[in-house]
């Protein structure tokens, strides 16, 4: 089988390449010259692990191809995915669709034969249909009409974490199919039949329930991570360990245990914003989700008081004057992607305060160091701590996890670690000699 991948952003990149592994000759499709001259030489545009070499492998293997030119790729293609971005429009948070609804428009000019479309992209209720619509106009403004040409419009949303994309892509915990026919169904599954021999569920239903499952989905597992986070400010309050509360409960089958860490509140390209749409299409149908407005006013009065959390730890005075070395900016581990981070929230709060910067990231500090200006960015985890009055963890890195906390100390003016994702033990760190704040957890006396 043939498909093209509009959009070589995170989704479509991935896709494309995991796609071109199950043996599907794919080509990606991006209106980017630098990006796919890029590609093409081996250089990706995103940091994610095991991508550059999956790209290598079948580039040369010519599964694989990546092009500026679109009406080739879809002409020739059997499906074709639309991958492009949908962020929050400015003002309104509902989901931005001028990419996805030009790239319909192109892809028509572009269709021979029968050919199924499908929005990857993740869309809010009623995207695919005015795709279908978008593209039936265009062919029939066509010179031919559109003769001999006929399509059918797929939700196939993603489900891919930053970080461990690739094998969510290989071993997915189900693929869901939104489909109007018979012809396009038996396309889906021939393109997903290598998961059929690890049995992975598929759910086959209509294109708006399959747009509904994505925003549901992320929608209860950002309420899952705000609910821990406030059960984290009660433990505070209380003197309860929230990681014994999260294991007792995350025990329960009903609840489980994912997504329960406490830590500064979820970023990234995927929560905010399709919590904010999926708000938006609930108000628009006039059925409004007053528990997905509650998870997104929570999340973001929890991002906004990092600084306000740091500057209690260090004493609850001013911090003008004072260095803090913070490890971690991307929003989480394994990616560049700094998109909604906490860093963007913690850091400005505390250079307002009077504070100085200093920060390290394995892999987000060229894209960091874009937004945000007046950071000493530095070599490594133990250069960032060099003569800082406090350290924040801010993002748990591997490399994080094991620090040499003799080193550590002696590299700080005082040894107080802050850490916002509960690395470390309070005992064991208290054992170390430092004044050690977490979240959620009692504190120890050293």
């Amino acid at each position: 089988m043939k498909i093209a991948m509009i959009g070589t952003g995170y989704v479509g990149l991935v896709s494309g390449s995991c796609f071109s592994e199950f043996g599907v000759a794919v080509t990606c499709v991006d209106r980017d010259h630098q990006k796919i001259a890029a590609l093409l030489a081996g250089k990706m545009p995103i940091y994610e692990p095991g991508l550059e070499s999956l790209v290598a492998r079948n580039l040369a293997a010519d599964k694989l191809r990546f092009t500026t030119d679109l009406r080739p790729a879809v002409a020739d293609a059997d499906a074709v995915f639309i991958a492009v971005g949908t962020p929050s429009r400015r003002g309104d948070g509902h989901a931005d669709l001028q990419y996805v609804y030009a790239a319909a428009k192109e892809i028509a000019l572009s269709l021979t034969g029968y050919t199924v479309i499908v929005t990857k992209s993740t869309v809010p209720v009623g995207t695919g249909r005015e795709v279908g619509r978008i593209i039936a106009e265009t062919l029939a403004n066509r010179a031919d009409g559109g003769k001999g040409v006929t399509f059918d419009i797929v939700s196939n949303p993603e489900f891919l974490r930053e970080g461990s994309a690739i094998d969510d892509f290989m071993r997915p915990d189900r693929v869901v199919i939104g489909v109007s026919s018979d012809a396009a169904k038996a396309v889906m599954q021939e393109l997903y039949r290598p998961l059929f021999l690890l049995e992975t569920p598929m759910v086959v239903t209509s294109i708006e329930t399959s747009e509904l499952i994505k925003y549901a989905a992320n929608g209860f597992l950002a309420t899952k991570i705000t609910f821990i986070n406030e059960i984290a400010d009660l433990c505070e309050s209380l003197g309860c360990d929230v990681q014994a509360v999260a294991q007792g409960i995350g025990l329960d089958g009903r609840i489980g245990k994912k997504f329960l860490h406490a830590g500064p509140g979820y970023g990234g390209s995927c929560f905010p914003k399709d919590v904010q749409a999926l708000i938006q299409t609930a108000a628009d149908a006039k059925a409004p989700l007053q528990i997905m407005a509650a998870v997104d006013r929570v999340n973001q009065q929890r991002k906004a008081s990092l600084g306000q959390r740091v500057i209690d730890a260090m004493g609850g005075g001013t911090v003008k004057g004072k260095t803090i070395a913070v490890l971690g900016v991307a929003f989480k581990p394994n990616t560049d992607d700094m998109r909604e981070a906490p860093s963007l929230d913690l850091i400005p709060a505390l250079q307002a305060a009077g504070a100085t910067v200093r920060a390290f990231d394995p892999e987000a500090m060229v894209e960091a160091a874009k937004l945000l200006p007046m950071v000493e960015w530095c070599k490594d985890e133990y250069d960032a701590m060099n003569s800082a009055d406090a350290l924040v963890i801010l993002t748990e890195w591997n490399r994080f996890r094991a620090l040499n906390l003799v080193k550590v100390r002696s590299s700080l003016k005082q040894p107080l670690m802050i850490d916002l994702r509960n690395i470390y033990q309070p005992l064991a760190m208290a054992a170390a000699g430092f004044k050690y704040v977490s979240i959620g957890r009692p504190q120890v006396k050293s």
